[in-house]
């Protein structure tokens, strides 16, 4: 190795090149030159860095022991110093009194880490100390020297090419769906959107609305139920959001229709089952049923359907106005929780689009709205029906006229305290309804709602529900017999699915 003493280093001064012994360069360096990053390793990720720090007007000085390397580096204008890495005194003749970050840029992973060591020796811990690592076997020793950030270029490359796909996915996809809807132009299409619909489903909704106005096609948004949480009136009065009642139309009068944060027809929404659907759009996993339909997306690592639309909306580059803006950015954040379940990068940067072309007063009003007198009144019915099996808690409510309560109370008892898994029921004039909510990573809850109660039921890993016929039960005279059977079934069926006995406290 050649030792450091003897190294020439080179500056360009009056268009000529001077040689210097290394005390002197070392010298003129201090006072003429305050380096802001080091770079120790100059192959081709240090030489492709290096030329993008000087481009951003950013101060550069590389070491290297390659001696045709170092004087072509130099040629091409950049402070280069001959040195070896891993020579313990490399540290005594480099200025690192401006320095911000250190990288270490070696192919060589031993170089690499005895740099490390010997620089943390008597770093300031204000600089930043980066590594390349060619293992994460290395990576991890590298760490454990004190490197603050260490990457390997071939998991770079991968996540690079990675998020190239993604956007030529999106691409694809948002291509796909305008060729589909231009096919039907002229046409009416029915979005239709799930039962009782959420912030979710109604903002998708009127984003495929308005995907197809753009693309020349009628369409108008459908629902089942009634919208009966006190948030979602609030959402739709507060936005103006114009929805129809399916009993309202005749499916005659579409040519077309759509199935938005749902996918099966007949599955939580009105549409006839094995009905021809031409889009399905949903986050919700399907299970083992077969989708069928001319265009199909589904997502379920996204938290809401909200987020693909958005995604539609900025590959199709479609103006978003501030109603759906709006729309959009509450449904995420409902259906994620605020950010708290089921959360994908995707919903993070589809709200962070969306926030500065939202109307901020009203999601202020939609945050705070009151609480309906039938929300208490099920709460406490919750809260007071209790039934606690090791961490699971069941609670039969009983009679309910807004199945949109249920969910709202599986989500208060959630916070008590030694549960992690919470399934609240109630009974309407002809079905069952059941909401869960899980924090039990062991636990997926929408898969057991599937076992347990049949194809009517499924979700999310720790969000899902189920609606059962009465069937037999309705004919029961007695509305309290009812209850009681109504409660046996289901706690025996749920504790079934997941192994537990029942043994209530």
């Amino acid at each position: 190795m050649l030792s450091f003493s003897h190294v020439w280093t080179y500056r360009r001064a009056g268009g000529q090149l001077l040689s210097n012994s290394l005390k002197d360069a070392d010298s003129s360096l201090k006072s003429a030159v305050k380096p802001r990053y080091l770079i120790l390793g100059s192959g081709s990720i240090g030489f492709a860095l290096a030329k993008e720090l000087r481009e951003s007007n950013k101060l550069v000085i590389i070491v290297d022991k390659d001696e045709a390397k170092v004087e072509t580096l130099r040629e091409e204008g950049f402070e280069t110093i001959l040195g070896d890495i891993s020579d313990p005194e490399l540290i005594n003749n480099i200025d690192l009194k401006n320095v911000v970050a250190i990288l270490f840029l070696s192919s060589n992973n031993e170089a690499n880490r005895k740099g490390i060591e010997n620089f943390k020796k008597v770093l300031n811990p204000d600089i930043q100390i980066f590594s390349r690592s060619s293992d994460i076997i290395n990576k991890e020793k590298m760490e454990d020297l004190g490197a603050d950030y260490v990457f390997m270029p071939s998991k770079l490359v991968a996540s690079s090419l990675s998020r190239s796909l993604e956007r030529a996915e999106s691409v694809h996809r948002g291509n796909r769906l305008a060729r589909w809807l231009k096919g039907i132009r002229d046409k009416k299409l029915a979005i239709v959107i799930h039962d009782n619909p959420d912030p979710d489903a109604i903002s998708s909704g009127l984003a495929l609305k308005e995907i197809s106005k753009s693309l020349g096609v009628e369409a108008n948004i459908l629902y089942h139920g009634k919208i009966g949480h006190q948030e979602n009136k609030a959402f739709v009065n507060l936005l103006g959001i114009d929805l129809s009642k399916m009993e309202e139309h005749d499916p005659k009068d579409f040519d077309e229709i759509a199935l938005i944060d749902c996918s099966i027809p007949g599955v939580n929404n009105m549409v006839p089952p094995n009905s021809y659907v031409g889009i399905v759009i949903d986050h919700h996993p399907p299970g083992e049923t077969e989708i069928k339909a001319d265009y199909i997306d589904i997502r379920p690592n996204f938290g809401a359907t909200a987020t693909i639309m958005t995604k539609y909306l900025q590959q199709l580059n479609i103006n978003i106005s501030k109603t759906l803006a709006t729309a959009l950015l509450y449904g995420i954040r409902t259906d994620t929780q605020d950010f708290k379940r089921k959360t994908d990068p995707a919903d993070l940067s589809a709200a962070s689009y969306l926030y500065p072309l939202s109307n901020h007063g009203i999601l202020d009003q939609l945050e705070q709205p009151s609480m309906a007198t039938e929300t208490l009144e099920v709460l406490g019915e919750a809260i007071r029906n209790r039934q606690v099996i090791g961490s699971y808690l069941l609670s039969n409510v009983g009679n309910i006229r807004d199945r949109d309560t249920l969910p709202q109370a599986a989500d208060y008892l959630l916070s008590l305290e030694g549960i992690s898994t919470t399934v609240v029921f109630g009974v309407t004039e002809d079905r069952i309804y059941i909401s869960g909510r899980s924090t039990d990573i062991r636990v997926n809850l929408g898969e057991i709602m599937r076992q347990a109660f049949g194809e009517d039921a499924g979700g999310h890993a720790n969000a899902a529900g189920a609606q059962i016929p009465l069937g037999v039960f309705s004919a029961t005279k007695d509305r309290q017999t009812l209850l009681r059977l109504v409660n046996e079934a289901v706690v025996k069926r749920f504790l079934n699915a997941v192994g537990v006995e029942s043994t209530a406290e």
